[in-house]
């Protein structure tokens, strides 16, 4: 059993591994930003030295391997291949698995841990033995060499080098773009090169060096790893190297001005920026137009304020991530069922004091509401994450899938920011990869008929999420050739799924693929075809609560639309009674309630429809599906419901009111219950069911009592 420190780094070895991959499918877009290099190089670099540290050597040493790779990248001298990005990937998913396993369980691995390893080292040996041996870096050596020189590994921190360089500096064979790419090598740099004395081209003198440079370093390396880049040119130039100071934690932003940093630099004295500042113009243009300062060297104290800017906003990041606190999910879970205990105590309070109107406890009870209903929303926050945690999982499936498939896709996202209880977000993972396969397998074409048929050669498939009230829309829409209504119904003909005299509206046909063992594919691939997937996402779906619709439209693409509750725990419902049972119906379905008299039972002849504002909605009298025994009262209400588009009521005997249910599993014993979801206890301690309208819903229309094409009117 592994202690807390090993399970701290494997939960951050599992964030790591997340944003590896993130990073990888970004360089293989962007093979030349040097940006990501670093951050695939600073994932694997920690996974290493974590894992030596907590006793994952298997682990660490083979990220050692990809990890020297990846410095060969970082320093130019091995290019971003698609190769290098396929291997990375399977390299990152060797680590994955070998985090999941347990220590008597690595053996197996060993065996494509070697082949990795191997095909890493080939790579590698393409970069000449000079370049592929990682020699010390100068500051190291020089620090090396001479024993009062330390080089500093602190934090990272950021100057100011003004170089000036003598006309005739390249006389003696100083090389200044060497000088700057070694400068480059300590750190991240920023440099604006000055060009004002430059002379003209009939002047010009090849062999001379007209122009100076303002570099902006940021490193760990420490000022006199700088000043040793300079030291054979130390008597050819003017070097100025100055540690730019942040400010502390408290300092604003945007307080260092670019007046002050032309002032500290020299440039220009305060009297002058301030003569200038009053005509009220920006005080770069100003300036340079007042002849005071080059564009140039305005230009330069532009990045420098750019640069302040960006690492103050990277260490707030820091300390905002520092100041978070990672709490095991259980612990969440149990603060919630405590919550969920106190929403039902608070409601029996509320019941008791309206009982004995008593005003003093009529305002405790109000007071204790309040703060109950603080607490559940913060609670439920806190267990609130981003959807895009789960969008960005599906980039490297379609990437896979796409080589697999030889298509070109491309998928795109929004609303990533989206927040949706954790619980909700596990759940949803299976029925949207369901979902994205399809898209791509049966939607999108081959490159060569997307050409013939006048579209881009990529085809996409777009991810999106929204709220929507007390729900959130999630739309998976491909361009592809989208769903041929003729094929889906001689289909389900063929299968005995309908007969084939039916007549279905437009909506029902292409609602018949979520039917069980249904599928369109002509043979069966490692995809599809074997009639298990939509009919598996219907059920995943409707088992979070949800609903989803369908679609399409031929040689044009399809969309499917997921309408999911934001959480799980605690819902808002109706209460309704039937004798002497209370029900709940989630409030997120219900549309509105009418009432029903004899007389409008008399009028509908026998059949459970009634006319709302038009057009007629089909019924379930519930009294009827649960058997309840007693007489009903002369006037009911309907409780109109809508699921998947299709309208359906439901009949009670009296409609009692909103209420914030706690939901509450209904044990092993009643796990083959199907009409009923859940349960909750009300404020009087007795037990109210949640009702599975969803089911309730597909029941009638089975068993004929309730058609889908009467649903719409």
């Amino acid at each position: 059993m592994q202690d807390a420190p090993q399970n701290a780094f494997k939960e951050e070895a599992y964030e790591l591994l997340s944003e590896l991959e993130d990073s990888l499918l970004e360089l293989e877009e962007q093979p030349d930003d040097h940006e990501t290099v670093s951050k695939v190089f600073r994932a694997m670099h920690t996974i290493k030295g974590s894992g030596a540290m907590f006793g994952f050597t298997t682990i660490s040493a083979f990220t050692h391997e990809v990890e020297t790779v990846f410095d060969l990248v970082r320093g130019g001298d091995l290019p971003v291949t698609k190769q290098l990005v396929d291997l990375s990937l399977k390299a990152r998913d060797h680590i994955l698995a070998l985090l999941d396993s347990e220590p008597e369980e690595q053996g197996q691995y060993a065996t494509q841990g070697q082949e990795l390893v191997a095909r890493f080292q080939a790579l590698a040996s393409g970069v000449s033995a000079s370049s592929a041996v990682a020699a010390p870096a100068p500051a190291a050596a020089a620090a090396a060499a001479e024993p009062g020189k330390v080089v500093s590994k602190d934090e990272p921190s950021t100057y100011r080098i003004r170089f000036r360089p003598s006309l005739d500096i390249m006389h003696n064979g100083t090389s200044i773009a060497q000088l700057l790419d070694e400068l480059a090598e300590l750190g991240t740099c920023r440099t604006i090169a000055h060009k004002t004395n430059i002379v003209d081209l009939e002047e010009l003198d090849p062999e001379n060096c007209y122009a100076s440079w303002d570099i902006i370093l940021t490193s760990d390396c420490g000022e006199d790893a700088i000043r040793d880049v300079f030291i054979f040119v130390e008597d050819d130039c003017e070097l100025i190297i100055k540690h730019i100071d942040l400010g502390s934690d408290d300092d604003d932003m945007e307080r260092k001005r670019l007046g002050d940093i032309l002032v500290e630099r020299g440039d220009i004295s305060q009297e002058q920026i301030d003569e200038v500042l009053a005509k009220n113009k920006r005080i770069g243009d100003l300036l340079v137009e007042a002849n005071l300062v080059s564009r140039d060297q305005v230009d330069s104290a532009l990045l420098e304020q750019q640069e302040i800017r960006k690492l103050k906003e990277k260490k707030k990041e820091k300390t905002q991530t520092a100041s978070s606190l990672r709490v095991p999910a259980d612990k969440l879970d149990d603060l919630v069922n405590l919550v969920g205990e106190m929403v039902t105590v608070q409601s029996r309070l509320s019941q008791v004091a309206n009982q004995r109107y008593d005003a003093e406890l009529l305002s405790i009870a109000e007071e204790v509401e309040r703060l109950t209903e603080d607490l559940r929303d913060s609670t439920l926050n806190i267990r609130m994450l981003p959807i895009g945690s789960t969008f960005s999982k599906f980039k490297r499936l379609v990437r896979d899938i796409s080589a697999d498939l030889g298509k070109e896709v491309e998928l795109k996202t929004t609303g990533a920011d989206t927040e949706l209880d954790k619980t909700v977000i596990e759940q949803l993972g299976d029925p949207l990869v369901h979902i994205i396969r399809n898209s791509m397998d049966h939607g999108i074409e081959m490159p060569d008929d997307r050409v013939a048929a006048g579209k881009s050669r990529v085809g996409q498939v777009h991810l999106s999420a929204e709220h929507s009230g007390d729900s959130v829309i999630i739309k998976i829409t491909d361009d592809g050739k989208g769903m041929d209504p003729e094929v889906i119904r001689q289909k389900a003909v063929s299968k005995g799924v309908i007969g084939a005299d039916e007549q279905l509206s437009h909506n029902d046909i292409l609602n018949l693929v979520f039917a069980p063992g249904f599928s369109t594919a002509q043979q069966v691939t490692g995809l599809s075809g074997r009639g298990v997937g939509m009919d598996v996402v219907k059920r995943a779906i409707e088992s979070l609560r949800g609903s989803i619709t369908l679609e399409s439209e031929k040689g044009q693409g399809s969309t499917v639309s997921l309408r999911i509750p934001l959480t799980l725990a605690i819902i808002e419902s109706l209460l309704v009674q039937i004798g002497n049972g209370r029900y709940v119906l989630p409030l997120s379905a219900v549309e509105e309630c009418i009432e029903l008299t004899a007389k409008d039972i008399r009028e509908a002849h026998g059949r459970n429809l009634a006319r709302v504002r038009g057009h007629l909605v089909p019924y379930v009298p519930l009294r009827e599906e649960f058997a309840i025994e007693g007489t009903q009262p002369a006037v009911q209400q309907i409780v109109i419901t809508q699921i998947n588009g299709q309208q359906l009521g439901f009949v009670v005997d009296n409609v009692i009111g909103e209420h914030q249910t706690v939901i509450k599993s209904l044990g092993p014993m009643y796990r083959d219950v199907q009409c009923v979801s859940g349960a909750t206890i009300l404020g009087d301690g007795s037990v109210a069911l949640i009702l599975d309208i969803v089911y309730l819903m597909q029941k009638a229309s089975d068993e004929g009592r309730v058609r889908q094409n009467e649903a719409g009117g």
